[in-house]
């Protein structure tokens, strides 16, 4: 079989009907903010990702972790599995603070969802241990909802 010639021009009378990815996330963006999410330019990384989910899950459940538990709380929390996160999420979850009590924590107001505030931030690029990823994050009080754009 002979490779064939054949190229798959775009005729130059048709539109081009490229969108860039910089308008879909803007557009994105634009329609969560419509619907009252907050866009939050100033969280650009992990850490002031993190730093902020941190003063919003501290604030929620009336605790204040030291910076030992927040690293144990974030590695029990973040999961790829949706179904796993999404049980966390909708439900009460407990923790064992360095001191040995144990703390039951929520990640939304699940007693008064109307008291839940959302944020929207730009992608954000994070290395993880098998490979980049851009996220487009939102947030429902503490909790982190995130698209995995790649």
């Amino acid at each position: 079989m002979t490779p064939s010639n054949f190229t798959y021009d775009q005729p130059a009378s048709k539109p081009s009907h490229v969108v860039k990815e910089e308008q879909i996330e803007y557009g994105f963006i634009g329609k969560l903010q419509g619907l009252k999410y907050e866009y939050r330019p100033d969280i650009r990384d992990r850490a002031t990702l993190e730093r902020n989910f941190r003063e919003k899950f501290e604030a929620l459940n009336r605790v204040k972790l030291s910076d030992g538990e927040f690293v144990r709380l974030l590695d029990e929390i973040v999961t790829p599995d949706v179904f796993t996160a999404a049980r966390a999420l909708r439900g009460i979850n407990a923790f064992t603070r360095e001191d040995g009590t144990p703390l039951n924590y929520t990640l939304v107001n699940i007693k008064d969802w109307c008291k839940n505030t959302f944020e929207v931030v730009n992608q954000l690029r994070i290395n993880t241990d098998y490979s980049h990823h851009r996220l487009m994050c939102s947030f429902s009080s503490t909790a982190c909802h995130v698209c995995r754009l790649s």
